[in-house]
């Protein structure tokens, strides 16, 4: 049993408080420890992502008590990817908060940036659905500290909005694990693939209702509409590279989504079946719709964004309510993308806001460092949106094709195409607006112009941009391996055999316990 699969959630849990007691007044310092473990998280996420990249199921047992009865980490294709993306994403939004000097604004963001990740990974790498409430409740607490770093009346009633929508979640969280234990006896995520399949169809009220309870918590989350209102206020309000972070909070929804769905409560399982799929598609596609549509009524430039969020998040459950291989490979492939993609345009907001005396989508001076800003958020844009030749555009392809074998093909493609449409026009409007229609403004004298932001800035946004671009030219091999993922978890057997330890009969290989 190998301790390397603990790491993500021990690390930062270890840092956070370090940098509270030892480096509290010393900026320095908490920046030098920070930037260092996220780098650390990143080498251990890419070994244990390398190390399941061939199938294989990694499992920790905490105090080294089996499952179902003690608490275990378990590792696979999925897992080992989220956190790698987590880790990445992470660095690149802590280069900026550094070099924008937001990390100076308020206290204690560093330890509660550190919190977050702590809470992020471990949601990704349990598996037991009650240390996934758990971890949902790390995420909420640093989160909201997060949301409110520097003050202001608008972040914190946003924060106050923020957390109620969310503990309405958690209420729900606990009401569906009270029903799943009633009904089961046990909340181990392996444990209950097996023992949910020996309930009788006849019998099945109460497991019914745990499962359209847990897909109304992880839609919460997602920003599913119609439970999506928390959304817009929170992340446009929340300091920049706080919401550029939260960027990958919405995937957490989606991933308990993808996880609990293929394997617990899956398509085939007669005791469950439809109750996924009679709401979920409807529900992506509005999403989608209103989302874009936001986007072409925002009046601020980083609300626009926020809807962006939700119109992408549509976008992946799009893909991931048909439940199919190649819909759920198509979902991860764009959950990569919109992640990357959502934080670096919160990150150029920020670069925008540096200029101006506001986000109003109104004609104003140009902004500090206009063309270098233009360019960067004309390339976040292109990739938002889905327009060629950039990873959106390849998602929405990959998820149009699956989409032949919905019910709703036709309502889905109509949606997509014009939703993006839609889109494309309010980014169009926002970026002449505010980079080209400026040039006619009468511009200020030198010395009363904003500041250009700091070169760092610019780097962590232009480290986002190249893992998009990088995430385009190697679109055949990241699909390929996000069909193969996929097909993973529409086959358990490994994961189920390897956390249980039971012989099973495997669907590609030997499970490896290490």
């Amino acid at each position: 049993m190998t301790h390397w699969i603990i790491l993500p959630v021990v690390l930062p849990a270890i840092l956070a408080p370090f940098i509270v007691l030892a480096a509290r007044y010393h900026i320095g310092i908490q920046r030098v420890f920070s930037v260092v473990g996220v780098m650390a998280l990143i080498a251990i996420a890419a070994g244990l992502a390398w190390q399941t990249s061939d199938g294989t199921v990694i499992l920790y047992r905490l105090s080294d008590w089996a499952a179902p009865f003690g608490i275990v980490v378990v590792g696979d294709r999925l897992s080992t990817l989220m956190i790698l993306l987590t880790a990445v994403l992470a660095f690149f939004v802590l280069l900026y908060a550094i070099g924008s000097g937001w990390d100076d604004r308020g206290r204690h963001f560093h330890a509660l940036f550190q919190f977050q990740l702590m809470g992020i990974m471990g949601a990704f790498l349990t598996g037991d659905l009650f240390n996934l409430f758990v971890f949902f409740e790390v995420l909420l607490i640093a989160s909201y500290g997060l949301m409110i770093h520097s003050g202001g009346n608008e972040r914190l009633r946003a924060g106050v909005q923020y957390v109620l929508f969310n503990l309405l979640g958690s209420t729900l969280f606990l009401f569906a694990l009270g029903a799943i234990y009633a009904e089961t006896g046990t909340l181990n995520m392996a444990d209950l693939a097996e023992r949910v399949r020996l309930i009788d169809p006849a019998a099945s009220v109460g497991i019914r209702i745990a499962s359209v309870l847990l897909l109304l918590v992880f839609a919460i989350k997602a920003a599913l509409v119609p439970l999506h209102f928390w959304l817009p206020s929170s992340y446009a309000e929340a300091p920049a590279p706080v919401a550029a972070l939260f960027a990958i909070m919405t995937k957490v929804g989606a991933y308990a989504i993808i996880r609990v769905y293929t394997m617990i409560f899956s398509p085939d399982l007669e005791v469950t079946a439809g109750l996924h799929g009679l709401w979920l598609l409807p529900a992506a596609l509005i999403s989608l719709a209103i989302g874009m549509v936001g986007v072409l009524a925002a009046r601020k430039l980083d609300r626009l964004v926020a809807f962006a969020v939700i119109g992408s998040m549509g976008m992946v459950m799009v893909a991931i309510s048909m439940f199919t291989p190649v819909s759920i490979a198509a979902a991860l492939y764009y959950i990569v993308h919109s992640t990357l993609a959502a934080a670096a345009l919160f990150l150029i907001v920020d670069l925008t806001r540096a200029g101006r005396d506001s986000l109003q989508l109104t004609t104003m001076p140009p902004v500090s460092g206009a063309a270098l800003t233009a360019a960067l958020f004309f390339t976040g844009a292109i990739a938002m949106t889905g327009l060629p030749p950039l990873s959106g555009f390849v998602g929405k392809l990959l998820i149009l094709d699956a989409a032949f074998t919905s019910p709703l093909m036709s309502w889905t493609w109509v949606i997509v195409l014009s939703s993006s449409l839609i889109g494309v026009v309010g980014f169009a409007r926002a970026g002449s607006t505010v980079f080209w229609k400026s040039t006619s403004v009468e511009h200020p004298e030198p010395e009363s112009r904003a500041a250009r932001p700091n070169g760092l800035s610019y780097v962590a946004v232009g480290g986002l941009l190249s893992l998009l671009i990088a995430h385009t030219v190697f679109a055949g091999q990241v699909h390929k391996y996000m069909a193969e993922m996929a097909t993973q978890l529409f086959n358990p057997d490994r994961y189920v055999s390897t956390v249980l330890e039971t012989p099973g009969k495997l669907s590609d290989g030997k499970a490896e316990a290490h």
